[in-house]
């Protein structure tokens, strides 16, 4: 019988070949391709019904993935504190974030990259109001000591943060009101007033106008504040940041950008680059208000 025989030479050149091979499946990859080698995140405060949230940025999750080339999965807060504290620890890729959650956010975790934030009808900044009924007799803010207030969310920049600073400056303290309240939306807060529940109340100025006709009065317009923003988590590969930012700023060219953004908030015309200094006056009003939450 005759035997086969292989040479120690091709013995060494096929153990050369493997451990080449082994090297390569095994070698660390770059900070930018191991960052896309997984399933990224996208965290939404839930301001809406889960349901409704997931539906919204569904449609910009998948966009932003196809241009990274990785698969982005949204995540709803169980509130906003669960949602910062995210954020916050790098425990989530992207975010997006009402400007008070931001602030808040930085001051306690430190800086985060800013990928864009909302551009609404051509707008990257917006307001709120302080609102009575068309028919009260109160014509200044100080004319509301002594008077009920509904307020929406602790948490909210138009709808308790700002009026609450708005107040403080007018002389106004919380406990120099008649009553306040949290109504947990601005909606509620519009009906509320127009029921006559309460003599005044705090709105996003969307609200506003959508029941102006209804007999609601805006009796002063906050302060205009940067829109709400999209960030990353602190070690987020630079080019990877870069990616995300032009993907976002080109959507209003795209053929599909429209719906992705109308999808987002309506009336969304655009994401567009910003920086931590366009929410200096937030950061001001935040120090200055010092709310005290019930």
């Amino acid at each position: 019988m005759r035997h086969c025989s292989v040479k120690k030479s091709d013995n060494q050149f096929v153990a050369i070949i493997f451990m080449f091979f082994m090297a390569c499946l095994y070698m660390p990859a770059s900070p930018a391709i191991a960052d896309t080698a997984k399933k990224l995140i996208l965290a939404v405060h839930p301001y809406l019904p889960e349901n409704e949230i997931i539906d919204r940025f569904t449609p910009l999750a998948n966009y932003l993935g196809k241009e990274v080339g990785k698969s982005i999965q949204v995540r709803v807060g169980l509130d906003y504190q669960d949602h910062n504290e995210h954020i916050g620890r790098d425990l989530v890729d992207i975010a997006f974030m009402g400007p008070a959650s931001y602030v808040k956010m930085i001051g306690q975790y430190g800086g985060k990259p800013i990928l864009a934030r909302l551009e609404i009808n051509g707008a990257p900044v917006f307001h709120g109001n302080i609102v009575i009924r068309e028919d009260s007799a109160i014509q200044t803010l100080d004319e509301l000591s002594g008077k009920s207030f509904a307020f929406g969310d602790p948490n909210s920049t138009m709808s308790y943060l700002v009026p609450l600073y708005m107040l403080n400056k007018s002389g106004i303290s919380l406990q120099q009101l008649k009553l306040h309240q949290f109504l947990g939306s601005h909606n509620n807060v519009a009906l509320g007033v127009l029921a006559g529940d309460y003599d005044a109340g705090a709105v996003k100025n969307e609200v506003f106008l959508k029941y102006k006709t209804k007999g609601l009065k805006s009796l002063k317009s906050t302060p205009e504040l940067s829109e709400h923003l999209f960030i990353t988590k602190s070690n987020m590969p630079p080019g990877l940041v870069t990616a995300l930012q032009q993907a976002m700023y080109k959507l209003t060219s795209l053929p599909q950008g429209k719906e992705i953004l109308g999808a987002i908030k309506k009336h969304t015309t655009g994401l567009v680059p910003a920086n931590n200094s366009d929410y200096d006056n937030l950061r001001e009003i935040l120090t200055q208000s010092q709310p005290k939450h019930p």
